[in-house]
Parts: structure tokens; sequence; C-alpha cells
């Protein structure tokens, strides 16, 4: 191999190392920053906004919506095989939120489909804050599509923390630990979509 060949793989292998160290010291900010616990006194706002796929968020949400904290609760990303019933069977106290205060949203597949279906209902109801009750991991992400997509909506972070996801020493945990790598990747691809779609050209 000549020379010109050895330097190639050295800076190619310059800039890997790099990006794994970039990688690594955001990942470990990133874990660290994460909340470990619920607001213990939530402020007031105009809506809630529960996104489904993981344990506890609707009962959260519902807790919310009973104790004053918004006036109207949106379920977003519902499964379509999931219909209104079977979510308000869950207890007395959901059937009768739901049916005066819930509205399920079936549009939403991912993150950034939670944000514009979320966008689209604040803009029919009026409003102008809303609670966003998801995982403590999810948070970061959620928050960054959600800022991006409605950029004059007030925004109040509501975590829920997950039995399964030991966030307070998440290295011990090679479950846990697996779930922030991917999350936090997750993040570093919406934050460079939402970056790239701020650049004019």
């Amino acid at each position: 191999m000549n020379r010109l060949g050895r330097l190639t793989i050295r800076l190619v292998i310059s800039v890997v190392v790099a990006v794994a160290l970039l990688w690594l010291g955001g990942f470990l900010l990133f874990a660290t920053q994460l909340p470990t616990r619920t607001l213990a006194r939530p402020v007031d706002s105009d809506a809630i906004v529960v996104l489904t796929g993981g344990r506890g968020r609707l009962q959260a949400g519902l807790q919310l919506l009973s104790a004053g904290k918004g006036a109207r609760l949106l379920v977003s990303g519902v499964n379509a095989a999931i219909s209104s019933k079977q979510l308000r069977n869950s207890t007395t106290e959901a059937a009768r939120l739901f049916k005066c205060c819930v509205d399920l949203g079936y549009q939403a597949h991912d993150t950034r489909g939670n944000a514009v279906e979320t966008s689209l209902w604040m803009q029919r109801r009026g409003y102008d804050s809303l609670h966003l009750v998801t995982a403590a991991y999810h948070m970061p992400r959620s928050l960054l599509l959600f800022q991006a997509a409605m950029p004059r909506i007030t925004v109040e972070a509501y975590p829920v923390l997950p039995e399964h996801v030991k966030l307070a020493e998440w290295w011990m945990y090679p479950g846990t630990l697996r779930l922030l790598a991917v999350e936090y990747s997750k993040y570093l691809v919406s934050l460079i979509g939402v970056r790239l779609a701020h650049v004019s050209f």
C-alpha cells in the first residue's frame, strides 16, 4: 500500500473515532439530563396531549385532566384497532372524562406525526398551551418535534416514568442502556431534520 493509501485509512479511522467520541459524549449528556421524577405541581394549560406507545401515559394524562390542568385531552397516535370504548372502560373516572373531554387521534404513526396531528387539533380548538405527556426517555425528541411544528404554542413537559426503564442507574441495566442509545440516535436524526428544515437555500 502506498503512502496516500495509508494516509487515507488513517484519516477515515480518525473521523470514525471522532464521530464515535462525539456521539458518546452527547449520549452521556442526554442520559444524565433525563427527568427521574414526575412534576409535583404542574402548571395550568389549555390542553393535555398524551402520546401512545408506553405504560402509564394515558393514566397520567387523565389525572392531569381530572385535576383541571387542561380543558381537554388528545390521545395522539391511537391504533386503529382500538376503540374509544376500550380505552374509557378502564376506570369509572376514565369513562366520565372520555364522555366529556377526550379526543382520540388515529392519524399519527410516529412522533413527527404526533406533532402534526396535535398542531391541527390545537388550531381547531384555538388552544395556545399544552401539557405533553410521554415517557421521560422519549420527552427530548418529542419536545423538539412539537416545538418545531408549533413554535407559537407553549409546550409543558409532563414526563412519565415507566417502571421497567431504570433512569436513575441506567448504566447498570442493559435493557435501559439499549433503549436510551436508540432513543438518543433517533433524537439526533430528528435534530438534524429540524435544523435542515430551517436552512434557507
